[in-house]
């Protein structure tokens, strides 16, 4: 009898298909702890956390937070506000299309992390536990309740934040009844996001208009942490909050509206980063923000070659030096072995020009091959020329690139009058010399995208995805392959000399040791084709972002010293692991990387 109840028992575990959290708490307690866990860290954020203002951000004060404690006011106000929507809240129900338990668990964890690592900094740095004030305990322990309160929170399998009006089944949203939790649970398993109520369309210019000031400000924000906590605990903070609104549903849903109204997102996207060199006091950051543009930008044209076309370039960083160089001989460098100075128009089309012939030339032959064999010649590529240019000195070779010592003393740019390289004053705020180039690669950036968006969506980037997909069928289907994939490369080529035109006038001079397949400074090859799966392959936002983070982090990560490369690779090691689709993927490779989340419907179906 006992046998037989044991194994009824373990049976019905076994079948028990009732979410549960990680811990065994009841769920209203752990979501009751959650809430409050992330109110409290809220205000001991008004709190001194350590008695001296020796730690950098002076976390001495009480009523101001400052530094770190900003960032855990964030997370502990997302927390709070997550867990609210989940008692259903009137009003706060916008804030979690997609259920509120993941989101409460992602914001929870990040605030924690955010707020032990403070708390171990200051007691490492200021030598012990002693140097914490009361607030600097109540944090620790708000944020430690508020995790313990949200791993009590149901587990619920990851689900797409798909938002496709076009592949939206609405069968399945009619089947699910009126009632609005099995409507959520419906269309989740269906891979669409929530459907949400329709609002007028100037209110969803608005929610674009606010996306793209959130942007700013979390962009401008991290590129201007003063010391080297802050800057880590930034990324801490952004990576969870991201995540958290990712699950939250609020990303699927602002995304849904932004390929609702393209044009808009795109000039407001472009009108955000144009303000950003107003935002600054003086050019040290514009500088990054230049060379993340030229590197984003090559990283769209990369996005063809590998995102579109499917073919995988290791040496692409070559194309970037084809139009760098191209460039500095017609400028009128005085290390130039042609005495020409060409206006920068007429030097950008020929450095272009230059790049796609070279494009086309070492694609002719290579572009027959497929996968590792195509990236290998391709990475040979790369090295011959960084090879031919170090070698073309006069001594080894015919004096045309001056060899190691490259081409240097580029003059500025002067276009219509106007001197890229003195300070301007626009409208009261002074511009000065990076500021300059960042307006004008800020324009190459959007003809770039312009271009990569034109092309997808015509009858070639078609053409281009069918070979991506399946390269076999594409052939069967009457696609010239060998033709399709050469105007791929050539695009590309041609994309990446321009950027490399705007680069050799930034930095003065161009050298055969910029374009190597790894350096610790990108843009190179490696760096370049991180930025694409990164950020997200087939996309225009995603490079984008990818660029910007990877040139960002190791510019900020330079107090690692030897191991900046160890903790960079680690980081790209976990996010690749738990979102390998990329930052901002497509549709169709997030379903590729999710499928596992659609097998129970399938079955579930298949029982009915």
């Amino acid at each position: 009898m006992t046998t037989q109840t044991t194994t009824s028992t373990a049976a019905a575990a076994k079948h028990d298909t009732t979410p549960r959290g990680a811990i065994n708490i009841p769920e209203n307690i752990g979501r009751a702890l959650a809430t409050g866990g992330g109110a409290l860290a809220v205000i001991s954020t008004f709190l001194a956390w350590t008695w001296t203002a020796a730690f950098p951000g002076n976390l001495t004060v009480y009523g101001y937070p400052g530094g770190l404690q900003v960032l855990v006011l964030i997370g502990g106000a997302l927390t709070t506000l997550f867990g609210l929507a989940s008692y259903g809240i009137k009003g706060l129900g916008w804030l979690t299309p997609a259920g509120s338990d993941s989101a409460i668990k992602l914001a929870a964890l990040g605030t924690f992390v955010t707020a032990w690592y403070t708390i171990l900094a200051i007691s490492i740095q200021l030598g012990g536990l002693v140097n914490l004030e009361p607030g600097g305990y109540i944090v620790a322990v708000a944020t430690l309740v508020a995790l313990l309160g949200a791993l009590a929170l149901p587990f619920e399998r990851p689900v797409p934040e798909i938002a496709d009006p076009e592949d939206t089944p609405w069968e399945e949203f009619l089947l699910a009844g009126r009632n609005s939790r099995s409507l959520v649970k419906a269309c989740f398993a269906s891979g669409t996001a929530t459907p949400a109520r329709t609002i007028p369309a100037y209110a969803e210019i608005l929610v674009i208009v606010a996306a793209m000031a959130l942007g700013l400000t979390v962009f401008t924000y991290g590129i201007g942490t003063e010391y080297d906590e802050l800057f880590v605990g930034f990324l801490i903070t952004a990576g969870f909050g991201f995540a958290a609104l990712a699950k939250a549903g609020l990303v699927g849903r602002v995304s849904a509206i932004t390929g609702k109204h393209r044009n808009v997102t795109m000039i407001g996207a472009f009108v955000a980063a144009a303000a950003f060199p107003f935002t600054q006091t003086d050019d040290q950051y514009a500088t990054i923000g230049v060379y993340i543009l030229i590197f984003a930008t090559v990283a769209l044209g990369l996005n063809i070659v590998v995102g579109l076309a499917g073919l995988l370039d290791l040496g692409y960083v070559a194309f970037l030096g084809v139009g760098a160089y191209t460039a500095a001989m017609v400028s009128g460098s005085p290390s130039s072995p042609f005495d020409i100075h060409l206006p920068f128009w007429a030097s950008a089309i020929l450095g272009a020009v230059v790049a796609m012939i070279f494009g086309v030339i070492i694609g002719a032959p290579t572009l027959r091959l497929r996968g590792d064999y195509l990236a290998i010649v391709t990475l040979g590529f790369g090295e011959i020329f960084r090879i031919s240019v170090l070698n073309m000195d006069g001594t080894s070779g015919p004096d045309i690139t001056n060899g190691s010592n490259g081409i240097s003393s580029i003059p500025n740019l002067n276009i219509f009058g106007f001197d890229f390289g003195q300070e301007h004053t626009i409208a009261g705020f002074t511009i000065a010399r990076f500021a300059n180039y960042f307006f004008l690669m800020l324009l190459i950036t959007l003809v770039v995208v312009v271009v990569f968006r034109r092309s997808s969506d015509s009858r070639i980037g078609r053409a281009w995805i069918a070979i991506r997909e399946d390269e076999t069928a594409a052939l069967a289907m009457g696609i010239n392959g060998f033709r399709v994939k050469l105007i791929a490369f050539a695009l590309g080529a041609a994309l990446a000399g321009l950027a490399g035109t705007v680069q050799a006038h930034v930095t003065y001079t161009v050298t055969p040791e910029q374009y190597q397949f790894a350096h610790v400074v990108p843009p190179n090859s490696a760096f370049l084709l991180a930025a694409v799966v990164l950020g997200g392959m087939g996309t225009i936002s995603g490079p984008l972002v990818g660029a910007a983070l990877l040139y960002l982090i190791p510019a900020k990560l330079q107090f690692l010293g030897d191991y900046q490369l160890f903790a960079f690779g680690m980081a790209l090691v976990i996010l690749m692991r738990f979102r390998p689709e990329g930052l901002i993927p497509n549709r169709r490779r997030q379903l590729e990387f999710h499928e596992e989340a659609e097998a129970p419907t399938v079955l579930s179906k298949a029982g009915a």
